[in-house]
């Protein structure tokens, strides 16, 4: 049995829902709620989140690792060679990693606030991440992390997302945290982009600071005919911030792209 749990619903064409690593599948809510009755919508709980396994002991996987445990769990739940895969944050690296190695097991590709590689910078905060939640559990990075997430004129206006998201953060497995964060502070997926075949779409967000939208500036460049779209004052989680945009750019991607 594959070690990633995915949740089914809907009807029509497939798509999958991959979250990022400060958020979990139920990210995707508003979303979905958004493109029900048009999709038949797989949702990924990525290691260590929700009902999926934690990523085992000392293990240090690498991002193509857990993209072989998400096609290993498709192939597992019937999701089928068609289906539209889209990925957020760590699920748009894991997307990518996918079409590089998997690409023919499924058709579009769609990564938002995503990339190739992380500038040194951006690296270090996620050692930091992965140190501290290995030395003192998910509480040492919850508050940093929401931070992440949201701009901070969005944190303004609606404070309740803090808690929110602390209590989504704070059910994590933090071994499988830590070990994800290793894996994106190794990332480097320039070497696999030219070989992606799928119809792709990389979406940014203009207000990301942890993956800005140079970096999906980047990942559009080195995709043979990727489309790019950039979401005005949007942070790092489209699906929470901005689910509106996020559906209606997706609805217009896969109409031109997605066989059912």
């Amino acid at each position: 049995m594959a070690a990633v749990h995915i949740e089914s619903s809907g009807a029509g064409p497939p798509l999958v829902l991959i979250h990022s690593l400060l958020t979990d599948a139920r990210a995707y809510d508003a979303t979905a709620a958004l493109l029900a009755g048009r999709y038949r919508l797989h949702r990924v709980w990525l290691p260590g989140f929700g009902p999926s396994a934690p990523l085992a002991g000392s293990q240090s996987p690498t991002l193509f690792d857990v993209a072989d445990m998400v096609a290993e769990a498709m192939s597992e739940t019937g999701v089928g060679s068609q289906a539209a895969v889209l990925g957020n944050g760590l699920g748009a690296f894991v997307a990518v990693a996918m079409a590089i190695a998997h690409g023919s097991g499924f058709g579009p590709l769609i990564a938002a606030n995503g990339g190739a590689v992380f500038s040194e910078e951006r690296r270090g905060a996620f050692e930091t991440m992965s140190r501290l939640v290995s030395e003192a559990g998910m509480a040492a990075v919850v508050d940093t992390a929401v931070r992440r997430i949201f701009p901070d004129d969005y944190l303004a206006a609606h404070p309740e997302a803090v808690d929110e998201r602390r209590a989504v953060l704070l059910e994590v497995e933090p071994a499988s945290f830590a070990a994800c964060c290793r894996a994106l502070h190794a990332m480097d997926l320039r070497p696999g982009l030219g070989g992606i075949a799928n119809p792709s779409l990389v979406i940014g967000g203009a207000a990301d600071a942890t993956t800005p939208p140079e970096m999906s500036r980047e990942l559009a460049s080195a995709i043979a005919r990727a489309e790019l779209v950039i979401l005005d004052d949007c942070g790092h989680c489209p699906p929470l911030q901005q689910p509106e945009a996020l559906a209606g750019a997706v609805d217009a991607f896969l109409a031109r792209h997605l066989r059912g």
